[in-house]
């Protein structure tokens, strides 16, 4: 079964109050979408950087987050991931202030992990970047993973109905 890791910003999602800005609103329709429908689908995994981020803000809001995080396996820190987002971080690819985010795109590497589900398209699911994350990780010799959204990963009724 393949692998995903869910990064913070899933879970921010699933658990903000309805949005009535338009985007905000069908990237937490999409993640509720992928949530309920096909996460089965996969061996779902996160890690203490999650939890930790995940636990910041307003207390209730945190409490959610933290319970849709219960029971999702840990991955375990280890040296060599501090070494890769090092590498992404030392590259310039992510400004300072995304450490964590070069942490989680290095724990998903290191791991082996298929899938880094995420709507940070700044710093983590952004075109732009991620031929040069790769290059990392191809020059550290890891897999790539597929970074993606939940867009990308629902599967959508009416795109196989005129097929």
């Amino acid at each position: 079964m393949p692998t995903v890791y869910i990064e913070t910003s899933i879970v921010s999602y699933l658990r903000q109050r309805p949005s009535s800005q338009v985007v905000m609103a069908a990237r937490q329709l999409l993640t509720h979408q992928w949530w309920n429908d096909e996460r089965g689908n996969y061996e779902l995994v996160t890690s203490q950087f999650v939890l930790d981020e995940a636990a910041a803000g307003d207390p209730v809001l945190a409490a959610e987050r933290l319970q849709s995080l219960d029971g999702i396996p840990l991955l375990p820190r280890d040296a060599r991931i501090g070494v890769i987002a090092g590498e992404i971080m030392s590259r310039a690819i992510l400004p300072s202030k995304a450490l964590v985010d070069a942490l989680h795109i290095a724990m998903v590497a290191h791991h082996g992990i298929d899938y880094l589900l995420t709507w940070n398209c700044t710093h983590i699911a952004n075109a732009r970047l991620l031929p040069r994350i790769h290059e990392v990780l191809t020059d550290l010799g890891y897999s790539i993973p597929i970074i993606c959204t939940p867009e990308e990963m629902v599967d959508d009724e009416f795109e196989n109905s005129d097929s």
